[in-house]
C-alpha cells in the first residue's frame, strides 16, 4: 500500500483511512499521525489544526489510537491553534482575491459578470481547503502589483508569471501551472521562421505589461509592434489585421484557437518559447513579501488539493492535457 512521504499529504490520506475510504492497517495510521505530528513549520501547524481539530476527526482517531494519544493530538492543534492565530473562533480569515477578468479560459467574466475560469476555480478550492473567507476583486492588470503592495488585496491569483522582475516586488507561492509563450499568425502567412531577422517586415502584437512584451523589446526591438490592452483586443487585432503576428502565452491563446470561431482564422508558428528571466518559472500566486504566514498557507492549500485529486479534476475541464 502506498503511503505519503509529505506532511502536507498525510492528513487527507488519514481522514480518508479513517472513515473507510482508503483501506489501511492500524500501524500505517500510526506511521501517518507520527509524521505530522513529528514536522514543524508554520503549514504543517495548520495541517495539525485542520486534521484533528474537530470532533468527526477525534472520533475516528480514538478507534484506532489510545485515547492518550489522540488527547496529546487534540491538546497540542489547541495549543499552536492558539499560537499561530488560525481560524480563529470568529470565523474564518478573509482573503480577498485580485483577478483580471479577462484572460479565458484562465479568467474572464460571463454573461451573468460572473468570474470564470481555471484561476478562479483553483482560488475556490485554496479557499475550501485553508477555510477563506474569500473575497474576488476584478483588477485591470496594470494594477495588479502596485495595488497588492497598497493593501488593497491580499493575494494575486490571475495567472501572473514568476519573472525574476516581478519577484523583486512581490513574494509567489509555488507554481500552480505551466506554460510556455508562443507566436501566433493568420493561416497561409508563413514566415521563414521566428527569428528577428524572420519578422522583421512584420508587425507584432502583445499585451501591455506582459512577459511578452518585455521579451518583444528585448528580443525583437526592431519590429512595429502594437501594445494592446487586453488579451481579447490581442487576439482581435491578429484576425482583422492590425497585426501580422502576436506573442502570446500558450495555454491562453489555445482556448481562442480552439473554441472560439475567430480563432479559427490562426494557427501557432514556431517553436515554445520558453526563458526564465522573462517568463519565469510558471505561473504563481503572488502575496506581499511580509505575508509569509499567508505564503505557506496558500502553499499548504495547492499541496492539499493536488493531493486530493481536485487540481486534476480542475485541470480537466479546461484542457485535455496536464498543465502543471
Amino acid at each position: 500500500m502506498f503511503l505519503p512521504t509529505r506532511p502536507d499529504h498525510a492528513c487527507y490520506y488519514l481522514r480518508k483511512a479513517l472513515q473507510g475510504i482508503v483501506n489501511l492497517s492500524v500501524s500505517n495510521i500510526r506511521a501517518l499521525t507520527l509524521l505530522w505530528l513529528s514536522t514543524s513549520g508554520y503549514a504543517n501547524q495548520v495541517l495539525r489544526v485542520r486534521c484533528v481539530g474537530d470532533a468527526v476527526m477525534r472520533f475516528h482517531l480514538s478507534r484506532v489510537l489510545s485515547i492518550a494519544m489522540v488527547q496529546r493530538l487534540f491538546a497540542l492543534s489547541i495549543a499552536i491553534f492558539a499560537a499561530s492565530g488560525v481560524g480563529t473562533a470568529s470565523g474564518p480569515d478573509r482573503l480577498r482575491i485580485a483577478v483580471e477578468g479577462e484572460f479565458p479560459p484562465f479568467n474572464y467574466l460571463d454573461a451573468k459578470k460572473q468570474l470564470q475560469g481555471f484561476d478562479v476555480d483553483i482560488a475556490k478550492a485554496l479557499c475550501a481547503a485553508e477555510r477563506f473567507e474569500c473575497e474576488f476583486v476584478v483588477q485591470e492588470w496594470t494594477g495588479m502589483i502596485p495595488n497588492l503592495l497598497e493593501n488593497r488585496f491580499d493575494a494575486i491569483i490571475s495567472s501572473m508569471s514568476m519573472s525574476a522582475e516581478r519577484r523583486t516586488k512581490v513574494s509567489f507561492t509555488n507554481r500552480y501551472y505551466d506554460s510556455p509563450s508562443v507566436f501566433i499568425v493568420r493561416k497561409g502567412s508563413n514566415p521563414n521562421g521566428t527569428s528577428a531577422n524572420d519578422l522583421k517586415k512584420m508587425k507584432l502584437g502583445v499585451t501591455s505589461a506582459t512577459s511578452q512584451e518585455a521579451y518583444a523589446k528585448e528580443f525583437y526591438k526592431d519590429m512595429s509592434t502594437t501594445v494592446f490592452s487586453a488579451s481579447p483586443e490581442l487576439y482581435k487585432g491578429l484576425a482583422d489585421g492590425s497585426v501580422d503576428i502576436i506573442l502570446e502565452d500558450k495555454l491562453a491563446v489555445y482556448d481562442w484557437l480552439a473554441n472560439a470561431k475567430a480563432g479559427s482564422c490562426c494557427e501557432f508558428v514556431g517553436s515554445d518559447i520558453k526563458n526564465a528571466e522573462y517568463f519565469g518559472d510558471g505561473a504563481g500566486i503572488a502575496v506581499r513579501p511580509s505575508d509569509t504566514k499567508l505564503l505557506d498557507r496558500l502553499n499548504h492549500g495547492l499541496a492539499a488539493i493536488e493531493a486530493s485529486g481536485e487540481y486534476d479534476a480542475i485541470n480537466a475541464k479546461y484542457f485535455p492535457f496536464s498543465i502543471r
